[in-house]
């Protein structure tokens, strides 16, 4: 039995190869949405964010063998906290991270983190366009909001808590882009056109993450990019194409 950390179109992929080689799967994710989607693929889930100790405790007392990580990139704690579950119930823990990407142009800028981005757009200032999620908003509008010559366009998804999260920080209403991707090099364009964005801030989530359409989209408009790098964590066990995650887990069970 395979514990697994999904909630990306990817895992619910990964997760469906280790199903039909035999393997019994559940995975958990964070939202509704992710979830909806393992259901519809008929993958068994939970929904919830869990710490290390009620990962273990799932992990123990419902008998799983192995953790299969198939979370986000730049989902740092929920790895270390499987790292850790997995650790403490004495099982094997297996990463899969999707390949990294190098990207080299005059007009890409990469930093090691948010707060370096922040401060690296409030030097650039303009009208920026921040698409790395809610999460990340009040990192950004600490440093931004009510700069000279600065606005900021924040593209999340459609949720009622990113629109709070928004209104709670300032955000006016007509910087909000509340959209679902997967998007387009074309729909990218559009939107910076649109807003006359001049600085595009993303995270290297990968080719799966649709990373290059929105670089693709930014170089085509002469658009500046920060673009941010990978958390650097030791995984370990770490894979990045699904052969290779079926290959351990057929020699770890």
């Amino acid at each position: 039995m395979i514990f697994m950390l999904a909630g990306t179109s990817d895992a619910r992929n990964l997760g469906l190869e280790l199903q039909r080689t035999g393997h019994a799967v559940t995975a958990t994710v964070v939202t509704e949405s992710a979830a909806s989607s393992l259901a519809d693929a008929g993958l068994p889930h939970l929904i919830g964010r869990l710490t290390a100790e009620e990962m273990a405790t799932i992990i123990s007392e419902q008998g799983f063998q192995l953790v299969v990580d198939a979370s986000h990139p730049f989902a740092e704690e929920a790895s270390k906290n499987a790292m850790a579950a997995a650790e403490k119930a004495q099982v094997p823990y297996i990463r899969y991270e999707r390949a990294h990407e190098h990207y080299v142009h005059p007009l890409i800028t990469v930093v090691k983190d948010y707060e370096e981005a922040a401060q690296l757009a409030a030097e650039k200032r303009g009208v920026i366009m921040l698409t790395t999620g809610s999460k990340t908003l009040a990192t950004f509008t600490k440093v931004l909001q009510g700069l000279e010559n600065t606005r900021v366009i924040a593209r999340m998804l459609p949720r009622l808590d990113n629109m709070e999260k928004c209104e709670a920080l300032g955000v006016a209403q007509r910087d909000i882009v509340a959209i679902q991707g997967p998007f387009s090099k074309e729909l990218n364009e559009a939107l910076f056109r649109q807003y006359g964005v001049t600085l595009m801030i993303t995270k290297e989530s990968g080719k799966v993450g649709s990373v290059d359409e929105k670089l693709e989209a930014a170089l085509a408009c002469s658009i500046e990019t920060i673009l941010i790098a990978r958390p650097n964590i030791k995984y370990g066990q770490q894979y990045s194409t699904f052969e290779e995650v079926l290959q351990a887990v057929q020699h770890t069970l």
